[in-house]
């Protein structure tokens, strides 16, 4: 059959945008359909916007620390819509790059919505009808809104961004990386955070000894918990505050309320089901390890899979997405060994087991830890204490996983998860000389 394009791909998101570059440069006729903004959740309201939201609340800390190195700091005042408006405007910039990109690789943009409505059949937002070879779903997730009376009073990391002003008390709804994330943000800029939660667990999936050393904190800081909670209903007050009421703790007024207690894989609405491709239990594709639905030559890669939903994950997804299939270079993605990172205040990261699951899968297991107090914070009489975690394999001394907490531990964590996706041995890292006088010496120093 003649078909329109080589390579359909319905989401602009790093996933896609990667997969229809690379699938273009092996010669494919590529078009990539996007209802939104081309980036992604990533570039437009994820990552990117949010990293450049916690530079910003890490001033709040670091002016009143450059006092005691000297500096005569005034009394300063922060203006979110200076912020704001800055990171809308880098977003804008790049997104235009993005589409820059595509557009050099000869790939066709199309700023529409698309569906499915055929097994090689693409409708598109204007009513045109067009068909492809190859088709790959890159829709991206959503966030989750809890369904109850009132919910549509409340906002999600999505309209974070856009607020017109920094909300004087927020209750915080979840406590995943979202959560914790906007908690330290927020609490920076001058709100009360209120972080509330179905269970009393933090960061599921992360090392607990390390997810406890951020509760301390937070809880030091003035960010408040509360567990075992669940919404009834929001009420808005004749003053524009709200009234949040909740089982399992007293009702309490709040300016904003943010819910970040999960994504959904987009799938609804685009004619997946209807032409065969199967969607689980969760809302997501249904892949196999070659990014390949139930129907043949339909594809799926990113956070529309509910594999990992993890940026870096979904354009390796799209790299070996078009390898494989436009670039006779067979290609699957290794999910072992994954790093990943709460930007949380201060930022955790991890990598490979945690304590818990290598005692679980290795029983015999070694735990090195280092507890201290970073220099800086030393000289601005902050109390704050750094974790640094080395799992260890018992029987062949494999370090299996790393945990931190600490000042830049993100940075520091994605050299160290070389040495664990490598296989090093505890006894590599002790033969490393340390450097001197940095945190990450503390990996090399644990006995």
């Amino acid at each position: 059959m003649s078909f329109d394009y080589d390579l359909f791909v319905i989401g602009a998101g790093s996933g896609g945008v990667r997969a229809a570059r690379v699938s273009a440069a092996y010669g494919a006729r590529v078009a990539v359909a996007e209802e939104y903004r081309v980036g992604g959740t990533c570039v437009i309201r994820g990552c990117v916007p949010k990293k450049l939201l916690v530079y910003g609340a890490h001033f709040a800390e670091d002016l009143q620390d450059a006092r005691r190195f000297g500096w005569d700091v005034p009394d300063t005042n922060f203006s979110w819509p200076t912020l704001r408006d800055n990171v809308l405007f880098e977003v804008e910039r790049l997104e235009g790059l993005y589409t820059e990109t595509l557009e050099n690789h000869q790939v066709e943009v199309i700023k529409q919505r698309a569906t499915l409505t055929g097994p090689h059949e693409i409708s598109l937002g204007d009513g045109r009808t067009v068909t492809a070879g190859t088709i790959l779903i890159a829709t991206g997730a959503s966030p989750v809104i809890p369904d109850f009376p009132g919910n549509d009073l409340g906002i999600t990391s999505n309209e974070a961004f856009h607020l017109d002003s920094v909300p004087k008390r927020i209750v915080i709804a979840g406590a995943g990386y979202i959560a914790n994330e906007f908690a330290g943000i927020f609490h920076q800029f001058g709100s009360h955070v209120t972080v509330v939660n179905r269970t009393d667990v933090i960061l599921r999936g992360y090392d607990a000894q390390i997810r406890d050393r951020l509760l301390q904190i937070a809880l030091t800081k003035g960010i408040e918990f509360r567990f075992h909670v669940s919404f009834e209903r929001i009420e808005k007050n004749g003053d524009g505050a709200m009234r949040v009421h909740m089982k399992g703790c007293d009702t309490m007024e709040a300016d904003a309320v943010m819910f970040a207690i999960g994504r959904r894989p987009n799938t609804k609405g685009i004619g997946l089901e209807e032409i065969g491709v199967k969607i689980d239990e969760k809302g997501a594709v249904v892949v196999d390890a070659d990014n390949r639905s139930s129907v043949d030559h339909i594809y799926a890669v990113g956070d529309v899979t509910n594999r990992v939903q993890l940026t870096p994950v979904a354009i390796r997804e799209g790299q070996a997405f078009a390898d494989t299939v436009f670039g006779n270079k067979p290609t699957q993605v290794d999910y072992k060994c994954i790093p990943s990172a709460v930007f949380s205040h201060p930022p955790l990261a991890g990598v490979g087991m945690t304590e818990g699951e290598a005692r679980n899968r290795l029983g015999s297991v070694k735990i090195y830890t280092s507890d201290f107090r970073p220099m800086k914070n030393v000289l601005a009489n902050r109390n704050e204490r750094s974790l640094y975690k080395l799992v260890v394999d018992g029987m062949t001394d494999q370090v299996v996983g790393i945990h931190m907490i600490g000042p830049d531990a993100p940075e520091i964590l994605q050299a160290a998860a070389i040495a664990v996706k490598a296989g090093m041995k505890k006894a590599d890292f002790d033969e490393v000389i340390a450097l001197h006088p940095t945190m990450a010496e503390e990996l090399v120093l644990m006995r």
